[in-house]
């Protein structure tokens, strides 16, 4: 019986210093690594005005009429119909 108390002590000792030292590597290893970069900011557009409902939508996804520019096909062809 003593014999199993001596190996439990043993066992819990040996688990206690490993967690301790794997904490003390972690630190190590995340102070090491560089910080996270910050996501790439998206270039500004130009916001350019539906001709027919007035909403506000960058050029670069206007349809392009003879009157000017709008949000969707629909509203061209009710604009210059």
């Amino acid at each position: 019986m003593k014999f199993f108390l001596l190996l439990a002590v043993i066992l819990f000792a040996a688990w206690l210093w490993r967690s301790g030292r794997r904490r003390v590597d972690d630190s190590a290893t995340r102070a090491a690594a560089p910080p996270p970069q910050p996501p790439p900011t998206p270039a500004s557009q130009e916001m350019v005005s539906c001709g027919w409902c007035a909403v506000h939508i960058p050029r670069s996804e206007a349809v392009t009429g003879a009157h000017g520019a709008y949000c969707c096909a629909e509203h061209m062809q009710n604009a210059e119909a």
